[in-house]
């Protein structure tokens, strides 16, 4: 197939969301400049991550998946060449939200969206609060840089969605998260491996990283960063990220991994969907 240069990026809230729709932006000039050919920010890129608090003020940070953030950005993949991964906060009609992945090709065509399906609300994650579970499926896009999946976060918890993204073609998946210390630590450093492996393909991880505490003083959590790119076979791909500080990764793809994973294991063809009658049980 090819080598594919990829990047990932991982910052903290600035306190605005003008400033971090120009660091990002930055970020993917960046990236471009060394050479990549595909990004991806964090969940909710341009604003902190809302879910630490229950208030109606954050509704007014979704807006359309065809709006001027991703309007902006699109015409930033244009200009850069760049195949762009944008976790955005969607607004489909007034009240009904979703945390969303826009994929945009490389000519700066939007060629769709995925919703995070799995919706947590526990302590400093109330995002049923926020979104509603999605609703378009498991999409994968052909891009100028192979079949890219997305899945958002929580759904990292869910094999089922991972399986669903290998079986529809993906070469690649991007995770964008915002992960804290806690109970995650162990299943951060297992559950991306365990996916690429199970599936035959990349996994892109980024988090954020630092302390959001400009806009939640003591409420704030530390998000540890380390995001990470794995490959078919399990291993990481160069160095985690840091996990304190601001950062962009960027790390080469031998996309020929994809093929020769699935031909030495052939989970795809040793799976047995006929047996598995409790999986879509509600």
């Amino acid at each position: 197939m090819a080598t594919v240069r990829a990047a990932i990026t991982q910052t903290t809230w600035t306190g605005d969301k003008d400033s971090m729709l120009d660091k990002h932006e930055q970020f993917a000039r960046d990236a471009a400049a060394e050479g990549a050919q595909v990004i991806c920010f964090q969940e909710l890129f341009y604003g902190p991550y809302f879910g630490i608090t229950q208030d109606k003020k954050y509704y007014r940070y979704a807006e359309p998946a065809d709006g001027p953030i991703v309007q902006r950005f699109a015409a930033l993949a244009k200009e850069l060449g760049l195949v762009s991964i944008l976790p955005i906060y969607e607004e489909q009609q007034t009240g009904i939200y979703y945390n969303t992945a826009v994929v945009v090709d490389a000519d700066g065509t939007v060629l769709g969206k995925y919703r995070k399906h799995h919706i947590p609300h526990v302590e400093k994650f109330w995002e049923k609060f926020y979104f509603r579970p999605g609703n378009l499926g498991y999409p994968v896009f052909d891009t100028a840089v192979g079949k890219v999946g997305t899945y958002i976060c929580y759904d990292r918890h869910f094999p089922e969605g991972w399986r669903e993204l290998g079986l529809a073609g993906a070469h690649m998946v991007f995770n964008p998260n915002a992960t804290k210390p806690g109970l995650s630590n162990r299943l951060w450093e297992i559950e991306g491996p365990a996916a690429a492996v199970a599936n035959g393909y990349f996994v892109l991880q980024p988090n954020r990283v630092g302390s959001e505490d400009n806009e939640y003083g003591d409420e704030a959590v530390n998000f540890y960063g380390t995001s990470q790119v794995i490959d078919p076979r399990g291993n990481f791909v160069g160095d985690l990220g840091s996990g304190d500080s601001e950062e962009v990764l960027i790390r080469d793809l031998d996309l020929d991994m994809v093929q020769q994973m699935r031909d030495d294991w052939q989970f795809y063809r040793d799976r047995r969907p006929d047996s598995y009658t409790q999986i879509t049980q509600p």
